[in-house]
């Protein structure tokens, strides 16, 4: 079975790669030659998910998952939420993200906030989606220097360390993304069996 990621995030694809079994091959957008922006105008993260691997799917015939992820604040109305990876501007970076949400959370005792990913996956022009959510708090300060975008400022339920501050195997055991991807390996399977 062969898959492709729409993504370019390398951090993102290692994730998966260590999530899907080995006979699963998984392209990313650079495999493909995918090399325009593909557009997130959706409101929502479930329709940003879907107008990627249809993007995808459509253009250049592969069967094709692609995620989009939220990072949800209650004291900031779930903000910064479907504009998690551009809050800080549309020519934004992790560190200009994660300065906002702090100097926006700054005062705020309620630190209640949640990580929401979706997969959409696109097989034969057939979408499913799957989610991962994974509760936890926001911190006064970033910590910890492994993963990528909120991780430093996240620490999820249960847990001491940030995700900056875990090993990726450790993450991949309770990760949002880790959640939604394990279902879709689940769908995937059953398909193959």
């Amino acid at each position: 079975m062969v898959f492709v990621f729409a993504t370019r995030n390398k951090n993102k694809v290692e994730e998966i790669q260590l999530l899907i079994p080995a006979h699963i091959r998984v392209l990313s957008l650079h495999d493909v030659h995918c090399m325009e922006d593909i557009p997130e105008t959706h409101p929502t993260i479930e329709g940003n998910a879907s107008i990627k691997s249809f993007y995808v799917y459509e253009k250049y015939h592969h069967n094709c998952f692609a995620d989009d992820t939220g990072l949800e604040i209650d004291a900031l109305d779930g903000r910064p939420g479907v504009l998690s990876a551009r809050y800080a501007g549309e020519i934004s970076n992790a560190e200009n993200n994660i300065a906002k949400v702090l100097n926006e959370m700054k005062g705020i005792e309620n630190r209640k906030a949640r990580f929401k990913t979706i997969v959409s996956l696109v097989i034969d022009g057939n979408e499913t989606q799957f989610e991962g959510i994974v509760n936890g708090t926001i911190l006064t300060e970033k910590r910890g220097t492994m993963g990528f975008g909120y991780d430093p400022i996240f620490v999820p339920q249960g847990n001491e360390l940030s995700f900056a501050e875990m090993q990726l195997a450790e993450k991949n055991k309770i990760s949002h993304r880790a959640m939604a991807v394990n279902k879709l390996v689940e769908h995937l399977l059953k398909m193959t069996v």
